[in-house]
């Protein structure tokens, strides 16, 4: 977990709050709690502030951002052409004749609205938006998976989801990573997100895990998987920078 100073100013922890939701498209708030060293009622009224204010959208128990909820408008999302980047990369690993499991969030939604229109595939999903998206390509068998829908994930958690999960075997999964370390691995915030992120590894053969290059070298404290389980890794960096090396050790770094 990244080490944030003590004692912040209202408009600190707002700037804070925002970056958070940029980088990781949903925050919560017992989190950011424990981690402002704030009461829970100081972190409601700062989201409340900060959905009046247009900033973010306020859910049960946390906030998104407002790309993250409205995947077909126009509202800027964080670090955009970084993620073209990566989707771009993340295409090469589709063939047809496969079977894919995907999750939520706005880098999966650039990888997904890239999928070339003659692919022809089953895609499974925990995300409702991205279940949409993938409807729009007429070649790919689209599953949408689980039952009650996390506002604040997007996804589809709890047991039914984690069982469906179990009753599949899938090619390739597509991840997304809220922290990513070279030694611990992929990490959550949310430890019900996280017991679907686990039952989507086992799931599949192979794991990508798709992120912009700021998740690299930062944990949390809901363990998804360690480094060795991961395939493949993809950021807009080039495979060769020096911020990867400590990758590149266990990983095909792409």
């Amino acid at each position: 977990m990244d080490s944030v100073p003590v004692n912040l100013l209202k408009k600190e922890r707002h700037a804070y709050i925002i970056k958070q939701i940029n980088l990781h498209n949903k925050v919560l708030s017992s989190h950011l709690s424990e981690v402002l060293q704030v009461s829970e009622d100081t972190i409601r009224r700062d989201l409340m502030e900060l959905s009046q204010a247009g900033e973010i959208l306020k859910v049960h128990g946390g906030a998104i951002s407002k790309s993250y909820h409205f995947p077909s408008g126009q509202s800027q999302v964080y670090a955009q052409e970084s993620k073209r980047v990566i989707a771009q990369k993340a295409i090469g690993l589709l063939h047809s004749g496969m079977t894919v499991l995907t999750e939520a969030g706005t880098t999966m939604r650039e990888m997904v609205r890239m999928i070339p229109k003659n692919l022809e595939a089953t895609f499974f999903t925990v995300s409702p938006m991205i279940a949409l998206e993938l409807a729009e390509h007429p070649m790919l068998n689209v599953v949408l998976l689980g039952g009650q829908v996390d506002m604040s994930a997007q996804i589809t958690i709890g047991e039914k989801t984690v069982s469906e999960l179990a009753d599949i075997h899938v090619d390739l999964c597509f991840l997304g990573a809220n922290a990513i370390d070279a030694t611990k691995g992929i990490t959550e915030v949310d430890w019900r997100v996280a017991q679907v992120k686990k039952a989507m590894v086992r799931a599949a053969s192979q794991l990508a895990i798709i992120c912009i290059s700021e998740k690299l070298n930062s944990t949390h404290k809901m363990k998804v998987c360690g480094p060795n389980r991961i395939d493949y890794l993809v950021t807009e960096l080039s495979p060769a920078h020096k911020r990867l090396s400590a990758y590149r050790k266990n990983i095909t770094v792409i």
